[in-house]
């Protein structure tokens, strides 16, 4: 850079004329009187003992011969100190001439031609600095000695001082004065610096010091006076001659850190995050300094030590003058580099190199400042440290030097230690500035705490517009390549002159590469590495790495080996991997960065040995590669797969271990595992990506039978490394992240060798697999089930959120198909040990004493039951095994009734009605309530008839009555629409619902009963029918009930002839006997009565003294002789009529009754069911509801409120968002139109779309379809919105005509692609009078997945004073407010009235779930995770995730959940999908903070194949969605939302009836 310049280097090292003063040519003796008497003079006019006065000298000869005395007095004995102090004193006042306003004392020739003057004591200043001869050894290590130096140390202090000042404030300076101030401060540095560092002397007490007044004057000369060429090139070789000072270093990195930020500034602009630096550091620019200045010095500065890499050769740093000075006159020191001071070298390289990464980071946006951790950090690093005891200048006099360096526990919490940079490390009084940057957090507290998502990278993210790759190697690759290659083996050192020569090697010219060589580094081919290091610069080589001196270890003192460099080249290598993790979608790097970047990572993931050689250990290299390198395989490095073996070869050292200690006391063991996983995470599905791809190897040497290792050949050790890491892990985030990964290879695994097996029988091979080997889907489906139901017994049981991600591990492989031929090996023991494990699980977390019952195990046991219920409705036959179906059904009794009815062995069994209801909590119970519907219903009947969006059956009361005999409920053709069919559907004038009896069942369950027979009338089998329509929690069922005496294979059959004739008769008649019955016998009338026998009063008696029993009694009489009177009146009819047969002489036949068509079947079905017995009727003590209550239908809201019910789900219901998001997008609008045409997305993206749920006609579909105005419901399609679409990109579900759907058992979610159109058609759908997200909100409380009307429950307030039950069990507890509220009496039935002024409408209840209720306010439940958002978001360019505008696009993902509230973008879960150019995919994850938010199987960062992308997304959304229930306090699951609204509906329309009247409504007709 400054070859064709000639250095001043000779000046400064043969001293200068004007140094020597004319006194010098006289005996010491008498100059130094001359000196004393005159200095003193000269001392006493400038104000310091008394007031100041005017200098006496006038004229220029005597200003000139006070100054030669003045020379010569600097250059005094350090035993003259006062002689030296005042000659001091009297420069430092005349300096102030070049000051805006001069003092009193100056010489006024001085005034007049300052600058002449100033470069005279500016130069004569060198005196000072200068060690005595004869002085500056004898008293080193003595008192006197330190007292002596102390002394001249103040002095320097002082006149440092007055020439840092003078550079600040004088604008009068020329550029010669410039130029001698700066060649001033290059003297005495190399004066005090250059020798070897010998501890305490002059040169280390004032090392810091003089060096922070050079750079900082430095500075303000670029700004003011801009440094010649000349000088530049002298001030890089003096740097270079003090190498071996660690402050060197220091101040280095403090310019550079300084006017880095000062070039971000300008270069990148304010959206660039910015580099914080301290606010007295910030001083160090000067404000008018411009843009091209900072530049120019920036860079110059950069280069002003030479070559780092140089540190690490101690005899390229010994190659100094005044070190071949010391060596020749030393005894002890025979080679300048076995100077003892050099042993700091390893110290100082790593702090340069740390330097080099803080500057790349700051380039990259990450570079993070961070506060020194004080004194203890600055006695490390530094060399000789001075005491405090000796300080030479008092704290609040002095400005000590800025040093720099790196907090060393900044690897303890997860960031990278070049990523952190230290301000100071050795100031007393710093103001720092505040630790935050523009862009994002800064610090790793406030990082952490805004993390969503499972294995969210810690670091800052990088900035979006830092430049490229290549331009930052071109600045700083050259030094991190050499400094990651230091020590590396089997290189050839090169000579000590081609060393010594020009340090830092020139960049090679990789443009000239052939263009061949870059396109063999496919990421679909193997990588030419041969041929890139062939066409590389031939400057480069490993060799040229290696220190010669390094080589020979036996002549290096133990302090300078190679192993003592290790800090440094893991630096280098960390900065390295950062670089190229940088690398940006599209964005190329030169093939020979590549290559130079991939031998550096050969070389440090080498496993050395430690010296016992009994294990291997993970040293600092290895370490910071893994901690830097997570990114490495999820971005499109060309040919970075030949890094995956010895990659893999670390981890195998990482992860398994669990004792692993790192080397490096400042890395975090839990961090670099987490790193490791990371790293894991993207090579899971390498080997069934690429299958049989050789891996080249970088280098084979001389073996020609070398046969390369294939990507199939490393899924064993994989998945052997992921298992065998999952066991010894013990954080739970790093747990978490290997449990995705687990289900990740399962899935992964069975949708391979289901494609594989479809493959070869289209080819009709019929040759299978091994199916047995440790890696296929069987193996580990068996491995996985086993060692996560172990751990989640052992150790996870404990951590709400291990045990969530192992029970959804457990759930997806419930789900996971595998294959028939493999199929065939798994043992049903193995899903039966899984059952069995859940079950042990639940009642072992239940069995915990009552402190350890919280939110979160209760929230562990739901999910355990959920996991249950996805293992037996997907295996069936588990239910079929008596102990299996044996210990789910004790395990759902224990969750239900908080007991199991068999206790421990030899207990005796605890029937129901024994047992105290007693759950571990509501929420428990109510888990346990939905898996025994499970089993009841669903298991082994899934999907039903209806099909899978649909647990309940289709029809209403509408639909019966269209299929009744009856010709008087004959209706129009069944219509429905978008609005409610029961209130549209009109019969002659009536509703349908008056068709029907209405009862509720023990207050949860409505029974709807229509007494008209379905299908066609048949006489001759006409039975007594009842149709019902029932609704419970879990859903409404249509059934239909006959009476039959017969079965039906035997009621056409007749037992007797149609006409079996007359009988007979006898002709023998009988003998009549006329007596009259006695009920005493005759003997009774003989015995005579007693006074007993009148004890007793006779009834008439009775009746004297009350009035009312005698009226009672004689209209009883009356009513006696009426009925006598009306049964001898119809005894004598008929004896006539027998007389009159008798006299015709005709017969009597018997014939038998007619068939009677009409029943009241309801009555039947109530009796034979046990309903309307005695006991069934009598209300319970805890209950004012009887167990059967009849509703009044002809209220106002109760057709509203049924049709509620019915839109109530029976299961949870979630709905995901998908966008595609092309390169450089950054608007909604443009977003929501991508999707319009396949042309403008990826077509992986419509194949992902495809995978994630089966498409469905929103207008036909009975589920859930994304918005409540469409769901549950089948409606008539509007026109023009289910015409076919030929060409679309995802626009065809966007919730108009069609949406993508998938449901289990126990949920069911739809996929919706918005467009721009599916808005307006929301806006539609709204003006047409559906039902719209402002009819959710409006009422107090909504909930979740379904839909209400405004007069749903209302919460009532607790009391303060009266705090709610933590546990209670108040489902049915209503006794005191039922009792408050008016109910309808009436007596029903023909004949029947009621007084309508004695009818009150009863109150709406309170909930009876108050403790999860709480006081909520209107769509409360949806913002607080009942309506949780979820957006998948495409990426073509994974850098355009920041700009992706979350916000906007949440106004187009209205479900009619939202309560109201408007969406909030820190609530929404984020799932950016990235596709590579291998045709995988990069995974990231976004949510807000929270407990249980993090789901899996995704994990962020994680890479997964197009095969299973679409089920890992469809149950990382569900997972996301459910962990947001379970964190939720006040959701209710959707079948006790269906019981709350049920119970609600019961206390509004009621008939509160007596057992006599409720019999009367019973044996009447319904009114039609």
């Amino acid at each position: 850079m400054y070859s064709e310049w000639a250095s001043l280097s000779s000046l400064i090292h043969n001293g200068n004329e004007e140094n020597f003063s004319v006194l010098g040519k006289f005996p010491m003796a008498e100059g130094k009187t001359v000196a004393i008497s005159v200095v003193k003079h000269l001392a006493g006019n400038l104000g310091i003992s008394q007031a100041a006065e005017p200098s006496p000298l006038t004229t220029d000869r005597e200003v000139l011969w006070c100054m030669e005395v003045v020379c010569f007095g600097l250059s005094l004995p350090l035993s003259e100190h006062d002689t030296i102090r005042d000659c001091v004193f009297v420069y430092c006042e005349w300096l102030s001439a070049l000051h805006p306003i001069p003092k009193i004392s100056v010489p006024k020739p001085v005034c007049e031609d300052p600058n002449l003057y100033a470069r005279k004591m500016i130069n004569h200043f060198h005196n000072l600095f200068v060690p005595r001869k004869g002085e500056a050894w004898p008293f080193l290590y003595l008192d006197l000695g330190h007292d002596v130096i102390n002394r001249q140390a103040v002095l320097c202090h002082r006149v440092l001082r007055t020439l840092q000042t003078l550079a600040q404030v004088s604008n009068r300076m020329n550029r010669e004065t410039w130029e001698s101030l700066l060649l001033f401060l290059l003297a005495i540095n190399d004066t005090l610096l250059g020798p070897p560092t010998v501890k305490d002397d002059v040169g280390d007490q004032l090392c810091e010091r003089v060096l922070s007044v050079l750079f900082e004057v430095w500075l303000l000369a670029c700004s003011r006076c801009f440094p010649s060429p000349p000088l530049w090139k002298t001030f890089r070789e003096m740097c270079m001659n003090w190498r071996h000072r660690m402050a060197l270093i220091e101040q280095w990195n403090r310019a550079n850190l300084v006017l880095t930020s000062k070039l971000l500034e300008f270069m990148y602009g304010p959206s660039f995050p910015e580099l914080k630096v301290s606010e007295e550091d910030a001083q160090l620019i000067p404000c008018g300094m411009g843009n091209d200045c900072v530049a120019q010095a920036w860079f110059r500065f950069l280069h002003c030590i030479g070559n780092p890499v140089d540190l690490c050769h101690p005899a390229i740093i010994s190659q100094t003058q005044k070190f071949l000075q010391f060596a020749i006159t030393s005894e002890d020191v025979v080679d300048p580099y076995q100077h003892p001071c050099l042993t700091q070298l390893p110290k100082i390289f790593s702090k340069a190199i740390r330097g080099i990464a803080v500057l790349v980071d700051s380039f990259l946006g990450i570079a993070q400042p961070y506060m020194d951790e004080g004194s203890s950090e600055k006695k490390e690093s530094s060399s000789h440290p001075s005491s405090a005891t000796h300080s030479p200048t008092p704290p609040p006099q002095r400005r000590l030097a800025k040093s720099f360096s790196v907090a060393p526990s900044s690897a303890i919490k997860g960031m990278p230690k070049a990523s952190l940079i230290g301000l100071t490390s050795g100031r007393t009084t710093t103001s720092h500035s505040a630790t935050t940057t523009n862009s994002g957090p800064s610090s790793t507290s406030s990082l952490s705490s805004v993390l969503s998502t499972l294995g969210q990278d810690t670091r800052p993210p990088l900035a979006p517009a830092r430049p490229k790759c290549n331009s930052i190697l071109h600045m700083f690759g050259e030094w991190l390549f050499e400094a990651a290659h230091i020590g590396c083996h089997g290189s050839s050192h090169i000579s000590d002159n081609s060393r010594l020569g020009e340090a830092s090697t020139k960049r090679p010219s990789s443009l000239l590469l052939d263009g061949s060589v870059r396109k063999s580094i496919g990421s679909g081919n193997s990588l030419g590495i041969q041929g890139m290091m062939v066409n590389a610069s031939p400057s480069f080589s490993p060799a040229s790495s290696q220190p010669a001196s390094l080589n020979d270890a036996t002549e290096l003192p133990p302090s300078l080996t190679i192993e003592k460099f290790e800090s440094g080249r893991a630096e280098a290598l960390g900065a390295l991997c950062r670089i190229f993790c940088a690398k940006k979608t599209g964005e190329e790097i030169l093939p020979v960065y590549l290559a130079r970047f991939y031998l550096a990572l050969q070389q440090g993931l080498k496993i050395p040995e430690d010296k016992s050689g009994d294990a291997r250990i993970c040293g600092e290299v290895l370490s910071s590669i893994i901690l830097n390198s997570s990114d490495l395989f999820r971005l499109d490095l060309d040919g970075v797969q030949v890094l995956v073996p010895y990659v893999l070869d670390a981890l195998e050292v990482v992860l398994p271990d669990k004792e692993l200690s790192p080397k490096s006391p400042y890395v975090s063991k839990t961090e670099l595992r987490r790193a490791s996983i990371h790293i894991l995470l993207s090579m899971l599905v390498l080997p069934l990506h690429f299958q049989t791809l050789p891996i080249r190897e970088l280098s084979t040497g001389s073996d020609k039978n070398y046969t390369p290792l294939t990507f199939i050949q490393l899924k064993p050790r994989l998945m052997n490394l992921l298992i065998n890491a999952l066991q010894v892990e013990s954080d739970p985030q790093n747990t978490q992240m290997l449990l995705g990964g687990l289900l990740l290879s399962v899935q992964d695994a069975a949708a391979y060798e289901e494609m594989e097996q479809g493959i070869q029988l289209d080819q009709g091979q019929d040759t299978p697999s091994n199916l047995l080997s440790s890696d296929s889907a069987h193996a580990l489906f068996v491995q996985a089930t086993y060692l996560v139901c172990h751990r989640l017994m052992s150790s996870w049981k404990s951590d709400l959120n291990v045990s969530l991600a192992a029970l959804e591990l457990l759930a997806g492989l419930a789900r996971t198909h595998i294959r028939k031929t493999a199929r065939k090996l798994t043992d049903d023991l193995e899903c039966k040990r899984a059952v069995k494990w859940l079950c042990d699980y639940v009642a072992q977390q239940c069995s915990r004493p009552p402190p350890a019952h919280s939110k979160d195990l209760h929230s562990s046991i739901v999910a355990a039951f959920q996991t249950a219920a996805t293992w037996l409705s997907a295996h069936p036959f588990l239910l079929h095994d008596k102990e299996c179906l044996t210990t789910v059904l004790e395990v759902v009794e224990l969750g239900i009734s908080g007991t199991k009815s068999q206790g421990k062995p030899g207990e005796p069994i605890k029937m129901k009605e024994e047992k105290e209801l007693k759950p571990a909590s509501m929420r428990v119970r109510d888990a346990a309530e939905a898996l025994l519907t499970v089993i009841l219903e669903q298991v082994g009947y899934f999907p039903s008839p209806c099909g899978a969006e649909s647990l309940s059956s289709l029809l209403d009361e509408a639909a019966l009555l269209r299929h009744c005999r009856s010709p008087s409920s004959l209706t129009p053709p069944f219509h429905r629409n978008c609005s409610n069919s029961i209130l549209n559907e009109q019969y002659k004038g009536s509703s349908p619902l008056h068709h029907f009896r209405y009862f509720v069942i023990e207050n949860s369950t409505m029974l709807a009963l229509l007494e008209e027979p379905l299908g066609v009338a048949d006489e001759q089998d006409s039975q007594p029918t009842v149709t019902l329509l029932i609704r419970g929690p879990f859903g409404r069922h249509a059934w239909s009930m006959q009476l039959r005496h017969l079965p039906r294979h035997k009621s056409g059959s007749k037992y007797h002839a149609p006409n079996p004739g007359r009988p007979i008769p006898m002709g023998e008649a009988p003998v009549r006997s006329d007596i009259k019955p006695r009920y005493f016998p005759e003997s009774v009338d003989r015995i005579p009565l007693c006074k007993v026998d009148h004890s007793i009063p006779s009834l008439e008696s009775t009746f004297v003294e009350d009035e009312k029993s005698s009226m009672e009694h004689s209209h009883l009489a009356r009513l006696m002789e009426r009925q006598v009177a009306a049964e001898a009146a119809a005894v004598q009819k008929s004896k006539a009529l027998l007389e009159q047969i008798r006299d015709s002489g005709g017969q009597v036949e018997c014939t038998p009754p007619p068939v009677c068509h009409e029943f009241q079947t309801a009555r039947l079905f109530l009796s034979h069911f046990g309903f309307l017995s005695s006991e069934s009727l009598k209300e319970p003590l805890n209950s004012p509801i009887a167990p059967l209550m009849a509703l009044d239908i002809n209220q106002t809201g109760f057709s509203n409120d049924l049709e509620t019910l019915d839109g109530i789900s029976c299961r949870t219901c979630d709905t995901v968002h998908l966008f595609y998001v092309r390169a450089r997008q950054k608007t909604a609008e443009e977003i929501l139109a991508n999707v319009n045409s396949s042309s403008t997305v990826n077509p992986h993206f419509l194949e992902f779309l495809s995978s994630l749920g089966w498409p469905v006609s929103v207008h036909k579909h009975s589920g859930w379809s994304g918005h409540v105005s469409t769901s549950w419901r089948v409606t008539e399609s509007q026109s023009g919105f289910d015409l076919p679409v030929s060409d679309h990109g995802g626009s065809l579900y966007n919730g108009e005509s069609k949406v993508l759907y998938w449901a289990d058992v126990n949920s069911e979610i739809a996929f919706v692609v918005p467009t721009l159109k599916s808005q307006k058609f929301m806006d539609t759908i709204s003006t047409d009078g559906s039902l719209t997200s402002g009819d959710l909100s409006s009422g107090p409380a909504s909930f979740d997945r379904s839909f209400s009307d405004k007069s749903y429950i209302t919460p009532v307030p607790v009391p303060p004073e009266k705090p709610m039950r933590t546990f209670s069990l108040d489902l049915e507890r209503q006794q005191q407010l039922a009792q408050q509220d008016g109910s309808v009496t009436c007596s029903a039935g023909s004949g029947a009235s009621c007084n309508p002024n004695e009818i009150m409408p009863p109150a709406p209840p309170p909930p009876t779930r108050q403790k999860r209720l709480g006081r909520q306010g209107p769509g409360s439940l949806y913002t607080s995770g009942g309506d949780t958002k979820v957006l998948v978001i495409w990426l073509e360019s994974f850098e355009d995730w920041i700009h992706v505008p979350i916000g906007d696009l949440l106004n187009s993902m209205v479900t009619g959940l939202e309560g109201g509230a408007r969406p909030n973008e820190r609530e929404s879960f984020v799932i950016f999908l990235h596709a590579l150019q291998t045709g995988l995919l990069r995974v990231k994850l976004q949510g807000p903070s929270g407990r249980m938010t993090i789901a899996t199987p995704l994990v962020d960062g994680m890479v997964v194949s197009r095969r299973v992308l679409g089920t890992l997304v469809r149950q990382t959304s569900l997972n996301m969605c459910r962990r947001r229930r379970l964190e939720n306090d006040t959701y209710h699951p959707p079948h006790v939302r269906r019981r709350l609204k049920i119970q609600e509906m019961t206390q509004k329309y009621m008939i509160k009836m007596s057992e006599p009247e409720l019999y009367t409504y019973l044996f009447s007709s319904p009114p039609s």
